[in-house]
């Protein structure tokens, strides 16, 4: 009973310091979703808001006799790796699904958002019968300039799986963003969702028929930018998931038991999705009352209680300002990928009023609220040193991002290229990026809630696609006036 207590007590002290101040969510989601217009490669469609952008990598994929335009760059880079894209374009498909009709208007650029993905990702699995393309540009090359995605001179090498150099993670990991997409667009586009969720199927099976992680095949040019640290069971779950909710067909339900039990993980990440995978499997434990999904709510369950401070299991580091710590290079990916998957487990329990226990404690779903508003806002402003993470978003933000493209002169400002060593002079100067990249999340404070805002210091101060869109969700669930 007196742990009971104190929770209690714990989640009023939260309520009481949250209901100090609201940050505008609607405006930060527009915000959010319109970063992504930023991170565009291929041509730029006549409504791209992001004027100082200009269309960049219109010859990807030539060098395979393929087209490969579109799709995102990840970061601060010009490159396009997949495994990391797909994930954005799953979580923002997850977000939408779960929070769409939350979104108002702006429901409609967030399937923009995913639709610039999934395009690229159709591309990839298509053009060539038996392989998988799975990024464009040589990131050993890139990282070594500093250059616009407009003037890009580097090598734009093609890299790609197949039957004899597999990768299920990322092969996977495409069949769970197309395949949750294709529910997006299940009314919106009909047409488009049949041809995402067929594709889906047919790329999952190529990762179940050639197992192998893609960090095997493609080594130095995945390595260590984006390796499979975690392997290739986690996206194997986590993608026939996803095909097990757009399909119904026991086939994936089979396929995930005979995966085995996974991980028992304190982290959501691009690479590691046993937690996401738990919370997406749970909801038919909980809403469709399924008893054979109750080992993945008890592991999801598990994961909440790692994650909730006071928890008898916790182990997951909160700075003395209060925000989730667990690592130090890029910290708010796992943040806002947490903090969606406490939001989005918060949403199923509410439904069914539902209740479960940490140890003694019982955790009611205003308890994960109240922990995932207390991250949202920090990252929005409400913090010791009173810094917004979102670029343009409040008084004070960050203004020397690690970002090619923000922190040098526009195209249309100056058409001359800079040639790969050209940037440099921009890089190391002290002056604020000349464009806003307005939406962008940057990797965040460090463990004493300080921030340099440094353009070199790029484990802080370098945007991610992966970061912004797992933020989409808690952003529409608190836009809607949802609170604890």
């Amino acid at each position: 009973m007196t742990s009971l207590f104190f929770l209690v007590l714990l989640l009023s002290s939260l309520l009481t310091r949250n209901a100090e101040a609201n940050p505008n969510y609607r405006e930060a989601l527009s915000k959010s979703l319109l970063f992504f217009q930023g991170q565009r490669s291929g041509r730029l469609p006549r409504d791209q808001q992001v004027s100082w952008r200009a269309s960049s990598g219109l010859s990807d994929g030539s060098t395979a006799h393929v087209d490969l335009t579109g799709g995102y760059y990840d970061a601060g880079d010009n490159i396009k790796f997949n495994f990391p894209m797909a994930f954005t374009t799953t979580m923002l498909s997850w977000s939408t699904l779960e929070y769409g009709k939350r979104m108002g208007p702006e429901l409609k650029n967030a399937r923009e958002s995913i639709r610039w993905g999934t395009d690229y990702l159709l591309k990839c699995a298509r053009a060539t019968p038996g392989k998988l393309y799975v990024g464009v540009g040589d990131p050993n090359v890139d990282h070594k300039c500093w250059e616009r995605p407009e003037d890009m001179d580097t090598p734009r090498t093609v890299y790609s799986v197949s039957s004899s150099n597999p990768g299920s993670d990322v092969a996977a990991e495409t069949a769970a963003a197309l395949a949750a997409a294709s529910m997006v667009f299940r009314k919106a586009d009909p047409k488009y969702s049949r041809l995402l969720l067929a594709t889906a199927k047919n790329v999952m099976q190529f990762a179940i028929q050639y197992k192998g992680a893609y960090s095997d095949s493609l080594s130095s040019s995945v390595c260590p930018f984006y390796c499979s640290y975690s392997g290739y069971k986690d996206e194997l779950m986590w993608g026939a998931a996803w095909l097990l909710r757009a399909t119904n067909n026991p086939y994936y339900e089979n396929l995930i038991k005979s995966l085995g039990g996974g991980d028992q993980p304190d982290i959501f990440s691009w690479d590691n999705k046993y937690a996401g995978a738990y919370v997406l499997l749970s909801r038919r434990a909980l809403l469709n009352k399924d008893s054979n999904f109750e080992q993945y709510k008890q592991s999801a369950e598990n994961f909440m209680c790692n994650i909730l401070p006071h928890s008898p299991s916790s182990s997951t580091q909160y700075t003395q300002g209060g925000l989730m710590y667990k690592l130090p290079q890029s910290n708010l990916q796992y943040v806002t990928a947490i903090t969606f998957l406490l939001t989005t487990y918060a949403k199923y329990m509410k439904a069914t009023r539902h209740t479960f226990d940490c140890g003694s404690s019982i955790i009611v779903p205003n308890a994960l609220i109240s922990v995932s508003k207390q991250q949202v806002d920090y990252i929005l402003g409400e913090n010791p040193i009173g810094m917004s993470y979102m670029v343009g978003f409040g008084r004070s933000f960050p203004k020397r991002i690690h970002h090619r493209a923000s922190s040098l002169p526009s195209h249309a400002l100056l058409s001359k290229p800079l040639g790969c060593n050209g940037g440099f002079q921009s890089f190391y100067s002290q002056n604020p990026n000349p464009n806003v990249l307005t939406g962008a999340i940057v990797g965040g404070p460090n463990q004493n809630d300080g921030y340099p805002d440094q353009r070199d210091d790029y484990s802080h101060s370098e945007p991610a696609t992966y970061i912004n869109a797992a933020f989409v969700g808690p952003l529409a669930y608190f836009a809607a006036g949802r609170s604890a």
